[in-house]
């Protein structure tokens, strides 16, 4: 899977979790309360299913998780890529 291909997967995944945020223009999701400690964990599971990786607390920083691109660049490091 490449970089593209794991980014638009995880647009999908973030749409499924709230379809009402233009999720291609945030970039503080974390920072500013877009996304609350419940969708987090929902996120954390669907990435953990969907690319057979373990998110562990290590990764569980706010830049991370602050725009699909953060999110992106942290599944392909898990992935190896």
């Amino acid at each position: 899977m490449n970089d593209t291909e794991v980014r638009e997967k995880v647009l999908d995944i973030l749409q499924d979790i709230h379809d009402d945020i233009d999720f291609e223009q945030e970039t503080k999701l974390v920072d500013d309360g877009i996304l609350y400690s419940f969708d987090l964990v929902a996120l954390v599971a669907e990435l953990g299913e969907e690319f057979d990786i373990e998110i562990t607390g290590k990764e569980f920083v706010a830049s991370n998780f602050n725009s699909v691109d953060g999110i992106t660049r942290m599944v392909l490091s898990l992935m190896g890529a």
